[in-house]
């Protein structure tokens, strides 16, 4: 507890809006650590840290979990780690809609291979409406995510898809928040992007750490799958060249990026 108040003093200092506590991955390195899922069995312990980080920060803490862990996974169970986590000031709970097998799976495999269960967050926002409940897990469409929070969820966290295929996030704005603005196209959003690479290669930065994180810019239109090949195989040698990126962008025609 001392140790994570001290992060999220660190956290704040840096201006975070939020400090969130993961008690949600199954890797053998986190559980060797003793943190991450194997804390869903200490919820005395969770509820500790929790306190020492809400006394230590000004800024909401909040919990991220799975909804149970190996045979712990009964309903009770969840409902009374999420109530002495609770009871420690944590009012926000994030909950991947799967379990969580710490031994016999890997971290992708328990990101797939145990079903999704919505009904049992959905059951949990009923048990807890004082509480914030938002769902995590397989949620790859704005359309989906509107749909789990019609059914009575506070938030839906869009995880991997939105890293794999970012531009499904440009309607977000407007589609939940209400904020008129156009669209931008993903051509509109790369140039965008380009002063950014522009400054960070004069930095130093290699291109490749830049570029690794747009590849799914173009996910689902013509010509994407040439525009990932080219950055991917000349970023590492053209390291400090971000004309790369418009000059593999020439893959995609702009008339078929355009939102739909």
């Amino acid at each position: 507890p001392a140790r994570l108040a001290a992060g999220a003093l660190m956290a704040e200092a840096a201006g975070y809006d939020e400090v969130n506590l993961n008690v949600g991955c199954p890797s053998d390195r986190v559980q060797s650590g003793s943190f991450g899922a194997c804390l869903m069995a200490e919820p005395e312990l969770v509820g500790d840290c929790v306190a020492a980080m809400r006394a230590a920060v000004a800024v909401p803490v909040t919990v991220k979990t799975r909804i149970g862990i190996d045979q712990r996974d009964s309903f009770e169970e969840l409902c009374r780690f999420v109530t002495t986590v609770a009871a420690a000031g944590c009012r926000s709970f994030i909950v991947h809609a799967r379990k969580a097998w710490l031994k016999g799976l890997s971290p992708r495999q328990n990101r797939q291979v145990p079903p999704l269960r919505y009904d049992v967050v959905q059951q949990l926002k009923a048990g807890f409406p004082e509480l914030e409940v938002i769902v995590n897990g397989g949620i790859t469409s704005l359309a989906q995510a509107r749909q789990l929070l019609d059914s009575g969820l506070d938030g839906a966290m869009i995880g991997r898809e939105a890293y794999h295929n970012p531009y499904m996030l440009a309607r977000a704005d407007r589609d939940f928040y209400g904020v008129d603005r156009p669209i931008p196209t993903r051509h509109e959003i790369l140039e965008g992007f380009m002063p950014y690479a522009h400054r960070q290669c004069a930095a130093g930065t290699a291109l490749s750490s830049l570029t690794r994180h747009v590849l799914g810019l173009f996910q689902g239109v013509p010509g994407a799958r040439a525009w990932r090949r080219q950055l991917s195989e000349l970023a590492p040698r053209r390291s400090r060249d971000p004309a790369l990126i418009l000059e593999a962008a020439q893959h995609i025609r702009p008339a078929l990026a355009e939102p739909a």
